[in-house]
């Protein structure tokens, strides 16, 4: 089925690069993840001896928005790293930013509304959006640019094809960008002043390295916010997130979180209230991730791929158009042959994505210089 038979629909092709892998895994070869964007440290020790002393006891819903002990933590996150004041009641605990992002376009835009996101970008915008009916509007940035976002761009593209709502993330995936306070302030100025709603999408909040993470928060309530405990604090597969409403959207956002998700995993609640005083254990994970990319960064420009070193997250969205006009097979080969998983520039950038490819130095650096060396064989057959 294409593209266009899937009502705008395409696999999300790091997971079907990462299930490839497994297999591969599964038959007894070694393998370089380089996928998906994934910490390699388990949580911080006291967040599982917070699950493990409740495992025995029973497992009720919580709350349809969250345990009151996790959304008061949240709101002195707030407090301590933005010096805003969130109450814990503008605050739904969800199941990953998945949930956050299913929630905050049911819950602050009509159907069939226009939605503007940027390209390349973060695919599982796109899908859910499409599948779910929305129209999209996709505003390109570029290498030229830092692959940064401008308001100068979002009012450009308004003017060219008005759009209801605009989703934005920095640091960015797939290429670690990120906008400075200025910036940011810039964006949410000229998003009030189109009447464009604005959704924050800070998953990648505490993996900056210029300096600290800046929320839309600290600019105007006005702004969706969705964040998770997926990245800064090595949660993925807890599938633990979180939304800050503004009051406009919050009763009927809470009326959907009770009747399509009901809560969030309780214990998954529990690991994430211990996780938000375990900052100094994530800020170390950070530290690894930040030797490995001059690593990683440096090794691909060595290969011949150009790519920016990343303000923030985990990864290097390196040109390959060098060595391919295929980001897809390019990364099929890659892994067969010389058994390191990527994902393909298509998934994150529809038009463009077949000369680059995405690679996550979220893992260990053994494992950077290890994908480095394959790939220097590879690239010389």
């Amino acid at each position: 089925m294409t593209t266009d038979q899937a009502g705008g629909l395409q696999p999300f092709y790091s997971m079907e690069i990462n299930a490839l892998a497994r297999g591969l895994e599964a038959e007894g070869r070694d393998i370089c993840f380089l996928e998906q964007g994934q910490p390699a440290a388990p949580p911080a020790p006291k967040v599982i001896e917070a699950v493990r002393a409740v495992l025995d006891g029973p497992q009720p819903y919580t709350h349809f928005a969250g345990l009151p002990a996790l959304r008061a933590g949240l709101a002195d996150y707030y407090a301590t790293q933005h010096g805003v004041t969130v109450g814990r009641d503008s605050i739904i605990a969800t199941m990953g930013s998945s949930a956050g992002f299913i929630l905050a376009f049911l819950g602050g835009f009509a159907a069939g509304a226009t939605i503007a996101v940027t390209r390349p970008g973060y695919p599982a915008y796109l899908n859910t959006l499409h599948g779910m009916g929305y129209r999209t509007v996709e505003i390109p940035v570029t290498a030229a640019d830092g692959w940064r976002l401008t308001a100068a761009a979002i009012e450009a593209a308004y003017l060219a094809e008005k759009f209801d709502g605009l989703l934005f993330a920095s640091p960015a995936n797939p290429t670690g960008a990120a906008v400075t306070r200025e910036q940011l302030g810039e964006i949410v100025a000229v998003c009030a002043k189109l009447g464009i709603r604005f959704i924050s999408d800070e998953i990648y909040h505490g993996l900056d390295y210029r300096g600290p993470s800046v929320s839309a928060l600290e600019f105007t309530r006005d702004a969706i916010i969705i964040n998770s405990f997926s990245k800064y604090y090595c949660m993925t597969g807890w599938r633990i997130g979180w939304m800050v409403l503004p009051d406009d959207v919050l009763r009927r956002t809470q009326i959907l979180q009770q009747n399509l998700f009901i809560a969030a995993p309780t214990l998954s609640q529990i690991a994430a209230i211990a996780a938000l005083g375990e900052r100094d254990y994530a800020e170390e994970q950070k530290a690894h991730y930040a030797a490995n990319r001059p690593l990683l960064t440096g090794g691909l420009r060595a290969l011949g791929m150009p790519v920016d070193e990343s303000d923030g997250a985990f990864y290097a969205y390196a040109d390959v158009s060098r060595f391919t006009n295929d980001s897809l097979g390019f990364c099929k080969d890659l892994l067969q042959v010389a058994g390191v998983a990527a994902t393909p520039g298509i998934d994150f950038d529809r038009v463009n994505g077949h000369r680059f490819v995405r690679f996550s130095y979220a893992g260990s650096k053994q494992t950077m210089e290890t994908a480095l060396q394959r790939m220097r064989g590879f690239l010389a057959r």
